[in-house]
């Protein structure tokens, strides 16, 4: 609920909410498309102490049409430090529920579900002071349930940022220790990475744009989509800007956005006229720039680009959007999903 941290809209409104994006969105982008025709999509981090059966099928359905994915997002450690136990059973146990759901993806369409991950209130493996976590381990736990990437960064202005920015990345501190992302190895072009799951950070930097008193105003540029900070073209020069690339590969450059689609707050940003407008003249603008491509991809998707990039392929990132990891939906011939399961935690397998 927008200025009630904390609380939650009625199990109605939340249906509503979630029925009006799902219907308005395809209108919003069926008409803009990238170099290879590809709409604008989402990439849905559905809070997984939040399940909600119905609204999330009602959200894979949305995706499952072409309109985005949805991976795992966490909100935790809240009032009190969580465990790792309690950690490691909340997630897998929503990665298995989105399984169910026909959602997350697979390592060369084989073997156990691989997901995405966002933090809630940006405190990855307990990077905020000990607040909203408490599990110095996280990462580890991330890796060996499954977690391709992490996609929480940036998290400026928030305690949580980490000094790293701007960049792809392996963690190079041990993953049992807190916050491990915050030195990490860049990835490079020909190197494949080792250590999951890779950090995939969004731009960050200054910004001038905004005036006070005719005077330009500094501000944190941090991607984010909202009321107050519409996407448009002058911001977008500043994400390009960041230069965020696999080192070796320059000519591919990653802009990853990030927002809170259906707050009430930012409707008119996210379904209005700002939207249309950001994409009308950001595909105009590529149409007539003949010597850059555009490239609108979820998150499982850049990931598999990353990954392109990180084994020395070149060309068309368009080639490369399930390089490795691929989506079980797409997998699953007769519409249905077999699953065997040992105990509890064991992964799941599927069988087409």
């Amino acid at each position: 609920m927008p200025g009630a941290p904390g609380t939650y809209a009625a199990r109605d409104e939340q249906e509503r909410r979630v029925e009006y994006w799902c219907r308005e969105y395809p209108h919003l982008v069926n008409d803009w498309r990238d170099s290879g025709g590809r709409v604008f999509r989402h990439t849905y981090f559905f809070p997984a102490e939040q399940y909600d059966k119905a609204l999330v099928d009602r959200l894979a359905e949305h995706c499952h049409a072409g309109w985005g994915e949805i991976e795992i997002h966490l909100h935790h450690g809240v009032e009190r430090p969580d465990t790792p136990q309690n950690t490691r059973r909340l997630i897998v146990e929503f990665r298995d529920t989105l399984l169910r759901h026909g959602c997350l993806s697979l390592w060369n369409g084989e073997g156990s579900p691989r997901y995405g991950f966002v933090h809630g209130n940006w405190a990855l493996a307990n990077s905020a002071d000990g607040r909203f976590c408490g599990v110095d381990d996280e990462m580890q736990i991330l890796s060996e349930t499954g977690c391709y990437a992490d996609f929480t960064l940036p998290s400026a202005p928030s305690v949580a940022q980490i000094g790293k920015i701007n960049a792809l990345y392996e963690c190079s501190l041990p993953l049992s220790s807190r916050a491990p992302h915050r030195r990490g190895r860049d990835l490079r072009s020909g190197v494949p990475p080792s250590v999951f799951p890779l950090i995939i950070q969004g731009p960050l930097s200054l910004s001038f744009m905004k005036r006070r008193n005719g005077w330009p105003f500094p501000y944190i540029e941090n991607g984010a989509v909202a009321e107050l900070m519409p996407p448009t073209l002058k911001r977008l020069r500043l994400w390009r800007r960041a230069a965020i690339t696999v080192q070796g590969q320059p000519d591919w450059i990653f802009i990853k956005l990030h927002c809170h689609g259906m707050d009430p707050r930012d409707r008119d940003v996210m379904l209005g006229a700002p939207m249309r407008l950001f994409l009308r003249q950001l595909t105009e603008s590529v149409g007539s720039a003949r010597q850059d491509r555009l490239h609108f991809v979820t998150m499982r998707e850049m990931t598999n680009m990353i990954l392109a990039a990180c084994d020395g392929r070149s060309g068309d990132p368009n080639d490369f959007r399930d390089y490795r990891l691929r989506l079980i939906s797409g997998l699953r011939h007769d519409g249905r999903c077999a699953e065997t399961r040992a105990a509890s935690e064991d992964p799941v397998r599927l069988t087409e």
